[in-house]
């Protein structure tokens, strides 16, 4: 069956960890999909608020799916809106100020940085290229607001110690020093069936890539699952189909073997 909708992940699959870019034969790949008539969507634990790096695509973008799922969207028509209860945000947010480690907290539109610390920087700033986020504005006004997402910069076991104060809530961890926490239900993979409902489209048509565990959902959702040669092994493990890295023309050479375009 041939696809029509293709879904992809930024950070570690459109976007090299090495240059922060996307490389030239991932923009021609996709300018050639678009070309065939497949329908062009993100798929991202970025909040809107910082996807700052796909600008050499954006113009091709028919869709997003922002923070893990808890928001997908075409156009000004959100798709899936699913905030974290209020109770659960306040809960981690004072935890945080207890235990001393930094949340990023995530509007629909707007983002705040709980108790600032170095590895925010060292991580966002440094290594992903997020160099948009106002460090000083007040967190206190987007409590009372639709919160999609909380980042969290702890272990797995700080996870552990907040999660039973928190049990509408699932996480999604894509980097060892912190994870993407929303609400039940708000995954990449649960996003995607109602984007292609919304669409009117089969699963079967629809193509993932993705590179981290926040990724696993959709790659099993998908009627094809691609795992980045640079993901890990758990998410290759759920693949359908594992193409080289980002950085060694990974979306390229999936399209090419799936028949999606021509050399």
């Amino acid at each position: 069956m041939a696809i029509k909708a293709a879904f992809f992940d930024i950070d570690g699959t459109l976007v090299s960890f090495k240059t922060h870019q996307i490389p030239a034969s991932t923009i021609k790949a996709i300018e050639q999909a678009k070309e065939q008539g497949v329908k062009i969507f993100i798929s991202t634990g970025r909040p809107v608020a910082i996807i700052n790096n796909i600008d050499t695509i954006r113009h091709l973008i028919d869709g997003y799916i922002t923070f893990n799922g808890a928001r997908s969207f075409i156009g000004e028509e959100d798709i899936t809106l699913m905030p974290i209860p209020e109770t659960e945000v306040r809960a981690m947010i004072e935890d945080a100020s207890r235990r001393d480690y930094a949340v990023l907290v995530c509007g629909r539109d707007v983002v705040a940085l709980h108790n600032h610390k170095p590895i925010f920087d060292e991580i966002f700033v440094q290594a992903l290229g997020v160099n948009n986020i106002d460090i000083n504005k007040p967190v206190e006004p987007l409590l009372s607001q639709s919160v999609l997402q909380l980042t969290p910069f702890f272990s797995e076991e700080d996870e552990k110690a907040i999660s039973p104060s928190m049990p509408h809530c699932v996480s999604a961890r894509w980097h060892p020093s912190f994870t993407d926490i929303t609400v039940q239900g708000a995954d990449k993979g649960n996003a995607l069936k109602q984007m292609s409902k919304h669409l009117g489209i089969g699963l079967e048509e629809c193509i993932a890539f993705g590179d981290g565990g926040n990724d696993m959902t959709i790659l099993q959702t998908a009627g094809i699952g691609v795992a980045m040669g640079n993901a890990y092994e758990g998410v290759k493990a759920v693949a359908d189909y594992v193409t080289t890295s980002v950085d060694e023309d990974g979306i390229r050479n999936a399209f090419i073997h799936f028949g999606i375009i021509n050399n």
